[in-house]
């Protein structure tokens, strides 16, 4: 259950006078949170990750973590303790570019919300309360959905143009491969109909020449007709 501010800062008061009656808890308590923390490995969190060298290497810090560290803010500490690995990844949210983190530090229950823009800080808030860094986080997360949704509609953009493009590749490809095929078509159909008419003239000049050896031949067998009459004429006619 949580409670109001004003609550939860009277029980931290009283429970402050309580420890301060007794040093000796204090101390005890102190030594365990030490050994506590010394006893869990930090986590070196994901988005961190990506501003470390791999093999221990000396990081060039970019642009963003140069300027922080000149300007001594909570985006420069966030960037000095996640490269010095203290620092725990409790939750992170990616939409499109954007992202929210929420890191914890456990030596000093400090929490850290962050919203970055491709690995690069862009705000950070700093609290030790947790229900503030939930809040805090839960907008953040908000946020990111909202600025990403120009980013994401232009990636689907980017990829159905990508596709129409392809689509109008292929679709060129294939009335290419279509008119290669048009164009020998027609070109042998042009063949075909010279063909046709050549064999057409052919066949006129031959039913002609048929037509005119016919004629011939009939002149040429009443000839010999005429002739092998004369030559057996006077002669008894054969029965």
């Amino acid at each position: 259950m949580k409670y109001p501010l004003p609550v939860r800062r009277a029980l931290l008061l009283a429970t402050t006078c309580v420890l301060l009656q007794h040093g000796g808890l204090v101390r005890a308590a102190a030594n365990e949170v030490a050994a506590s923390a010394a006893a869990v490995p930090p986590v070196l969190p994901a988005v961190g990750a990506a501003l470390a060298q791999p093999d221990g290497a000396a990081r060039r810090p970019n642009a963003t973590f140069e300027a922080a560290a000149g300007a001594q803010g909570d985006v420069a500490e966030l960037m000095r303790s996640i490269q010095d690995a203290t620092l725990t990844e409790l939750r992170t949210t990616y939409n499109g570019g954007y992202g929210a983190a929420l890191f914890f530090r456990m030596q000093d229950l400090t929490y850290y919300v962050a919203l970055f823009q491709d690995k690069h800080f862009w705000r950070v808030i700093k609290s030790q309360d947790e229900g503030r860094a939930d809040e805090i986080y839960a907008n953040f997360a908000q946020q990111t959905s909202q600025l990403a949704d120009v980013e994401i509609r232009r990636t689907k953009l980017l990829a159905q143009t990508a596709f129409i493009e392809r689509v109008i590749g292929l679709s060129e490809n294939r009335a290419k491969r279509l008119q290669a095929d048009l164009d020998v078509a027609r070109s042998q159909q042009a063949k075909v109909t010279e063909y046709q008419r050549q064999i057409h003239g052919e066949t006129l000049t031959l039913r002609d020449e048929k037509e005119k050896a016919q004629l011939q031949l009939r002149e040429l067998q009443q000839q010999v007709l005429q002739l092998q009459r004369q030559t057996e004429a006077g002669l008894p006619v054969v029965k």
